[in-house]
């Protein structure tokens, strides 16, 4: 009888210690965020897939914790931006003053010039200063009196917003909520998870005994590595579906950009990396279809199946809908 060969395995070897290192961070961060498993990887997936992150929730649910904690975990330069109705987008980007030492104007990088960079309540800002973000997070540079400057890398927004009904709040447009990859909402957390957090907080915040547990080479070689994972073209033909599918007229007042596409798929190789495999699954989309999609779409009022009596749902109700109807390929 011949010899039977052992086939080397598809999982490729030098994924073990990288999925160690990933693991390692959400771990870290679950230290501090107890309960929210699925959020805190998800912030993960957009770091390692040079996204950005929206965290939007009602006042004092952990969002601001969440990013401190997810930033103290990676060895980079963390800034935080505390946007207020009087900030300027100068006081964001930065400005030139006159040396007199040197006899010329100098700049002077403003806090967006970070590796991680909080933007908490960033909807408490106007929308001059909002816009002023675009740039930053679409094209990684800054635009300042006429001169064009990188920002560094890694470049990684967290910004935290409070719902709209909030007093002293201004909406997002489109155009800034196209820009983050994900959306991620926290929610109260339930009753043994809230009195853990009571206990853990009665002597020391948990936070300021957490240090970083992976550094900016191993995160710039990790963003590398999520561009190989490999994404069958069968599973695009699913991205293309759904996508199409959020753009039909009749359901939705404003469907899934390109952008986002990309993003979702993007997303989903991140996800892999982090599982420990250098190929996509349609799982991997499925699970992030509702943080990738809802907050960029708007349901139609008047759709059909939308909503109790024709009425408007919500984002989320309308990606799932979507994602229970549209086939998901083998």
């Amino acid at each position: 009888m011949e010899a039977v060969r052992i086939l080397p395995m598809t999982l490729h070897a030098d994924l073990k210690s990288p999925r160690n290192k990933l693991q390692a961070v959400i771990e870290n961060v679950e230290r501090v965020i107890y309960g929210k498993p699925e959020a805190i990887r998800n912030c993960v997936v957009g770091l390692l897939a040079q996204g950005h992150l929206l965290l939007e929730d009602v006042p004092g649910t952990g969002k601001t914790t969440l990013a401190r904690a997810l930033a103290k975990s990676i060895d980079v330069g963390f800034t935080r931006i505390q946007f207020t109705s009087d900030l300027l987008p100068a006081d964001l980007l930065g400005v030139s003053v006159y040396s007199s030492q040197e006899s010329r104007f100098v700049f002077r990088p403003g806090p967006i010039f970070g590796n991680i960079v909080l933007a908490d309540e960033l909807n408490r800002t106007t929308p001059r200063t909002q816009s002023a973000l675009l740039e930053c997070m679409d094209e990684r540079r800054v635009s300042v009196e006429g001169e064009t400057r990188d920002l560094p890398d890694p470049f990684f927004v967290i910004a935290t917003q409070n719902p709209m009904e909030f007093e002293g709040t201004y909406p997002l447009p489109e155009s800034q909520l196209d820009r983050f990859l994900l959306c991620v909402r926290l929610g109260y957390p339930e009753r043994d998870v809230e009195r853990q957090v009571l206990l853990s907080r009665l002597e020391l915040d948990p936070i300021e005994a957490i240090g970083a547990v992976m550094s900016r080479d191993e995160l710039i070689a990790e963003t590398e590595a999520v561009r190989r994972v490999r994404v069958e073209p069968s599973l695009l033909e699913y991205v293309l579906d759904l996508t199409e599918a959020t753009r039909d007229g009749g359901r939705f007042l404003l469907g899934a950009s390109p952008r986002a596409a990309l993003g979702w798929v993007r997303g989903a190789q991140a996800l892999a990396r982090i599982e420990g495999r250098d190929y996509c699954v349609p799982d991997d989309l499925k699970r992030l279809a509702i943080p990738v999609l809802a907050h960029r779409v708007v349901p139609s009022s008047g759709a059909h199946g939308f909503g109790d009596n024709g009425g408007a749902r919500s984002g989320e109700d309308a990606i799932a809908q979507l994602v229970d109807t549209v086939p998901t390929p083998e």
